[in-house]
């Protein structure tokens, strides 16, 4: 294995998913666009995330889609490298239609960080974590 990870997710516009993910801040690789499916990379890893419209993903997965938005199927970690970095994320979610669940704050004296769903429903979440803080 490469060890590349690539997140799959269901969604039922993707021009409005789109535009939802470049508004926030991913970096859109639309060598990869296809009707039904747009991608998106972020971090240093340029790790990816494919939109696939939901009757797409249903045939790759075999599988009926969840519906995100009645309950939490995941919660997507992101690393942020500054306190900042988190606040004006938090800021371009909100103006970008999204939904803030946990809004940004200290979490055990060590991280930093809020929580939000994309308009699908899937719950991602941004830290920054001190590990000075945590050290001491």
């Amino acid at each position: 294995m490469q060890g590349e990870i690539w997140l799959n997710l269901p969604v039922r516009d993707v021009a409005r998913s789109k535009e939802f993910f470049e508004k926030i801040g991913f970096r859109h690789k639309g060598d990869r666009d296809t009707p039904e499916m747009t991608c998106f990379v972020f971090g240093e890893q340029n790790t990816a995330v494919l939109l696939f419209a939901e009757a797409r993903l249903r045939e790759f997965a075999k599988s009926e889609i969840a519906d995100a938005r009645k309950g939490a199927e995941i919660l997507i970690s992101v690393g942020a490298g500054s306190r900042a970095e988190v606040d004006e994320t938090a800021r371009m979610v909100f103006d970008a239609g999204g939904t803030i669940f946990a809004e940004p704050a200290e979490i055990d004296g060590w991280m930093y960080g809020f929580g939000f769903q994309d308009l699908d429903g899937h719950r991602w979440n941004l830290l920054y974590m001190d590990n000075d803080s945590l050290k001491g």
